[in-house]
């Protein structure tokens, strides 16, 4: 029996998951961004304002190393993907529909090409969609697969920065990678 669910699972992430089970998300009775949902793969970007904006913290290893991936993925694509590094000093938050330093540094942040903001899992499944791993997305969003996600996701988030050598003094105003 589990040999059967396992080859039906498997079958459905090979045919590219066609057909999403749910492109609304349980939790907030939101729709999802439409390029994690199956049937909404046309995509256009024509400025950075139109891009997704993929916010993330350059001073997380765990985090570069995930990003410097993705920007492997999205070199030839036609859309366009643009990664906001946090930890900047020039960044402003305004610029990026007020996602503070601070809020950016709780949860992954995404920002889509229609001015929307995910966070969390939500957010991962847009970056992922972005850069041609839109199959990814949907799998993290499927409703058997994310509460596992969700947990799993909240317990990486919460102890990123001691796993990361950095502390509390991270979560708000600016914070320097430290040197041993």
């Amino acid at each position: 029996m589990n040999l059967q669910r396992f080859s039906l699972v498997k079958a459905w992430l090979l045919s590219g998951l066609t057909k999403c089970p749910s492109c609304v998300n349980s939790t907030t009775a939101k729709r999802v961004a439409p390029a994690i949902c199956s049937g909404h793969q046309h995509r256009t970007f024509s400025s950075e304002a139109a891009g997704v904006k993929v916010l993330y913290d350059g001073l997380c290893p765990i985090c570069v190393t995930e990003i410097r991936f993705l920007q492997f993925l999205q070199r030839n694509r036609p859309g366009k993907v643009y990664f906001i590094d946090i930890a900047q000093p020039d960044y402003e938050a305004e610029k990026y529909k007020a996602v503070s330093y601070e809020m950016a540094m709780e949860e992954m942040h995404v920002i889509d090409e229609k001015d929307e903001v995910y966070r969390g899992i939500p957010a991962f499944a847009v970056m992922y969609s972005a850069v041609g791993l839109g199959w990814l997305g949907r799998f993290m969003m499927w409703s058997p697969v994310r509460p596992f996600m969700d947990q799993s996701y909240a317990i990486f988030a919460r102890n990123r920065l001691k796993w990361t050598g950095r502390g509390e003094e991270c979560k708000t105003g600016r914070c320097e990678k430290k040197t041993h």
